[in-house]
């Protein structure tokens, strides 16, 4: 990314919106009444304040061009030679010199004023001192009125300058018009150049961006450059040499071999020889464009004699076609790597390298004679290393990724083949396991595998005498009809324990005869269902057993009752909203035994009930005005100190 962000610099008013603005601000953040009766002192005070706060915003906003316009001092001087290609550079200092001594002289106004405000003795005095301040301090802005268009009209043209960076990787295209320079970019990029089948159609900087190994890289279009003396290239034609002289770049020189951009061959290679003391110390790669409609190799002898040259001399000349794409690829890539190498190769050469062969030095001894003085071995190291190397020859070394591989899933790895004993024969003695100091094979049995064996018969016995078989459960030889009657028999069981405790704890109205006469019949008829079943008469005798029918309760140690599930039994519920209803009125009706008094009362209680049924449906959006006119500001006279909501 660019250093410079043009398109962030504050928009510059005209002169007339630029004294709009700091006096409407001036009317809206200061007070606004004053009285004669008031102290001299307080009087001052007010105006006083008023010449401050215009001075401090004309002070705020012009310090604010002077700082967000860029300096050509400061910035690169790639930008700063456009910036005098573009706009001038004395046109463009000299504005911002005249908006700098417009600042100082509205301040130097704003301080004799304020002096001068000292000494008035009237309301009258102190507000024509004011009006003269700010009538000086906007006659100041109004001369600048034609230094702020131009400020304005740079800022615009700033704004649509490409982000150019002018620190990283670059690749430049240049040559003559309507060679394939932009057809190029639009094929390396995805920057979409407008192309013309005429000169000229580009007239300023584009920028793409691609990837190469990784890396961001930038392809800068440059316009068109004709073949004649720097004094004589116009605008566009200087903002290419000025990316050609500042930016550190590959150079892509483009010549169309077919000559159909409307010059010859000979012109535009008299345009690279001109231009080449621009290119000194940057990697120049001559690409042939539209080798689609005519060959290099179908060129004139002198053409080719030419182009021998420059490839002896060391420039790469590549054949490419933007229609085709034929060579596109290899010459970019070559572009790349020879701007990759340029850089790495400018960075070692700094004074400032950052890699460790830059910090340290490598002595390098000097010879003081003539005399050989060859390296000297020891017999004994020479007669072990010639001894290695027999054995190596011999018998070729075998890896352990050799032994797993012939052994498989047996492998394993031996760490003490590696041991370095004594005695290699104690490689593989067992090693004593020591815990707590106490050596662990001291408390191992001799006889233990003995042991084992006969409590593995022993527990065989056990097995065949069928010592582990289990008890079969006796709800497992229930059929499926029987469970059904069982369950049948516990909901019954149930019911009647239901009935007692209602019976017992009844505290609601009798249910009507009718309810009572339906559900004696439907119990009658589950009855009968119930009677018509067999059942085993030993299936009965269980399940009264396992329930505990027929016989006293008991509590023993070993047994644990069984917890049977609680039914819900809806009947309760039912016979009490069925007798309540049939016993009560409803509230809203209670009390009026003609209808038309009831419906009196639903139409009350509709009304009442209006204003809560309108609050609910108010949303957010809807406006809620409680008082038109509120008292306190439309009624009475204002004393001192009301003017402040003003």
């Amino acid at each position: 990314m660019s250093h410079y962000n043009f398109k962030k610099i504050t928009v510059v008013p005209e002169a007339k919106d630029f004294i709009d603005i700091v006096l409407s601000r001036t009317q809206r953040k200061t007070p606004t009444v004053v009285h004669r009766q008031y102290r001299i002192g307080r009087i001052r005070t007010f105006y006083t304040r008023k010449i401050k706060f215009t001075q401090q915003n004309y002070h705020d906003k012009l310090s604010t061009i002077l700082t967000e316009f860029p300096k050509l001092d400061d910035v690169h001087p790639f930008y700063a030679d456009l910036m005098n290609v573009l706009y001038d550079r004395d046109h463009y200092k000299l504005a911002l010199g005249q908006i700098n001594t417009a600042l100082h002289l509205i301040d130097n106004v704003s301080k004799e004023y304020v002096r001068l405000m000292k000494f008035s003795d009237s309301l009258y005095r102190c507000k024509q001192l004011k009006r003269a301040a700010l009538g000086r301090m906007c006659t100041i802005m109004k001369r600048q009125s034609q230094t702020l268009k131009y400020l304005e009209e740079v800022r615009q043209h700033l704004s649509r300058l490409p982000s150019i960076d002018p620190n990283t990787r670059t690749l430049l295209l240049c040559g003559f018009p309507n060679v394939g320079k932009s057809s190029f970019i639009n094929k390396m990029t995805k920057a979409d150049v407008e192309v013309q089948p005429y000169a000229f159609t580009t007239k300023s900087l584009y920028v793409g961006h691609m990837d190469y190994r990784y890396l961001r890289w930038q392809v800068v279009d440059t316009p068109g450059i004709l073949d004649h003396p720097l004094a004589d290239m116009n605008t566009i034609e200087m903002q290419a040499i000025t990316a050609l002289a500042h930016l550190r770049a590959a150079i892509l020189f483009l010549v169309d071999g077919s000559e159909q951009c409307g010059y010859s061959v000979k012109e535009q290679l008299s345009l690279f020889d001109s231009t080449r003391p621009l290119f000194a110390n940057k990697p120049i790669i001559l690409l042939i464009n539209k080798i689609d409609v005519l060959r290099p190799e179908e060129l004139a002898e002198d053409y080719q004699a030419k182009l021998k040259e420059y490839q002896d001399a060391g420039i790469p000349i590549w054949p490419v076609s933007t229609l085709t794409e034929e060579g596109l690829a290899e010459a970019k890539t070559d572009a790349c790597d020879r701007l990759l190498a340029y850089r790495v190769d400018t960075k070692l050469r700094g004074k400032k390298g950052t890699t460790i062969t830059e910090r340290l030095h490598l002595a390098q001894p000097a010879p003081r004679d003539q005399k050989a003085r060859p390296p000297c071995i020891p017999a004994a190291v020479a007669a072990k290393r010639q001894q290695r190397e027999a054995m190596a020859t011999a018998e070729e070394a075998r890896t352990l990724r050799d032994e797993e591989v012939e052994a498989g899933e047996e492998w394993y790895l031996d760490l003490r083949r590696e041991y370095n004993l004594r005695n290699d024969e104690e490689r593989y003695d067992i090693m004593p396991e020591i815990i707590d100091g106490k050596n662990i094979a001291d408390f191992i049995d001799e006889d233990i595998a003995t042991r084992l064996d006969e409590l593995e018969e022993e527990e065989g016995l056990r097995v065949e005498a069928g010592e582990y078989e289990e008890e079969q459960d006796p709800n497992e030889a229930l059929t499926k009809q029987t469970r059904r009657q069982v369950a049948e028999v516990r909901r019954q069981r149930q019911l009647i324990r239901r009935k007692r405790i209602d019976k017992s704890s009844r505290n609601y109205p009798v249910a009507p005869r009718k309810l009572r006469i339906r559900q004696e019949a439907a119990e009658a008829a589950r009855e009968a269902e119930y009677d018509d079943e067999d059942m085993d008469a030993s299936d009965m005798s269980m399940i009264m057993d396992e329930e505990g029918i027929g016989r006293k309760r008991k509590r023993a140690r070993s047994e644990t009752p069984h917890a049977a599930k609680r039914g819900r039994d809806t009947s309760r519920t039912r016979v009490r909203s069925v007798s309540r209803s049939s016993s009560r009125a409803p509230r809203d009706v209670s009390g009026l035994s003609r209808t038309s008094d009831q419906t009196v009362a639903k139409k009350i209680t509709k009304l009442g009930q209006r204003k809560f049924i309108r609050f609910g449906k108010a949303g957010e959006s809807d406006r809620k005005i409680t008082t038109k006119m509120p008292k306190h500001l439309f009624s009475g006279k204002r004393g001192m100190g009301k003017t402040d909501r003003r």
